[in-house]
């Protein structure tokens, strides 16, 4: 069964259903409208008695996604905007649906894109990956989920080092790190993840959903600090420091963000 949807493509096949972002063109970017169907698609899946294991991944092999399409940023993006609820919603049901998501992540991981994988219960990575965070370089931040739990997984110093230098990660680093759980040769990825869904999919539906509540709640807390975070980050872009950031990063030069 296949849905019809602008910004995204979704398949459920055998039980597992595919969330592709389909902006190949804007390295699979989101915009207001990507996240409105993306939280659809996902509510769709995760209560759907049929899918057992969802995939999110990017169309093409550049980029799994590459966070707010910048494009449209001085507008505070499309729709209901992007920053605020439309993303919080989204960031709150991948980890709110019944049911085990997996990351499935080749080209660029980066900025939002990463934190998306970041939130996903399990990632698979391509060796062709790369991860990492962009938003202090062009006046951004994901001060929740992005933050605070990216500390919970990998360790805070290791955290604060990924957003404090905005560097890229290959593949097997964030495997080592703790921010994929396996890497593999571009071409062997699907049928990794293929292997990884039909494993689950032997499962106990109730136990995997209970484990999964179980592991949530654990850091359940901080979606209210990513609720307060992100309407203070909707503020920030208003500022000539945030908006010299994007500017920067369109016309390809270093920001000057303390002038």
């Amino acid at each position: 069964m296949t849905e019809s949807y602008t910004d995204i493509l979704y398949q459920n096949e055998n039980g597992i259903a595919t969330i592709t972002i389909n902006r190949p063109d804007k390295y699979n970017a989101f915009r207001g409208q990507t996240c409105e169907e993306l939280i659809d698609a996902f509510l769709k899946a995760g209560w759907d008695r049929s899918v057992g294991v969802i995939v999110l991944t990017g169309a093409g092999n550049k980029a799994f996604c590459t966070g707010g399409d910048q494009s449209a940023h001085e507008g505070n993006y499309d729709g209901r905007g992007m920053i605020g609820l439309p993303l919080e919603e989204l960031q709150n049901v991948i980890r709110d649906v019944p049911k085990p998501v997996i990351a499935k992540v080749r080209g660029y991981a980066i900025g939002g894109g990463h934190v998306l994988a970041l939130l996903c219960d399990l990632t698979l990575a391509a060796e062709s990956a790369r991860f990492g965070q962009v938003g202090p370089k062009v006046g951004s931040v994901d001060p929740g989920f992005g933050t605070a739990y990216m500390a919970r997984v990998i360790g805070e110093k290791r955290a604060r080092e990924v957003w404090y230098l905005c560097r890229q990660y290959t593949a097997a680093e964030a495997v080592e790190m703790g921010l994929a759980n396996k890497a593999v040769p571009d071409d062997e990825l699907d049928a990794e993840v293929e292997r990884w869904c039909l494993e689950i999919l032997e499962k106990s539906p109730t136990a995997l959903a209970l484990a999964k509540r179980s592991f949530n709640a654990d850091t359940a807390h901080i979606a209210g600090i990513s609720a307060l975070g992100l309407q203070a980050v909707s503020l920030f872009y208003g500022t000539a420091e945030s908006q010299e950031g994007v500017r920067a990063f369109q016309e390809k030069r270093k920001p000057k963000f303390r002038d």
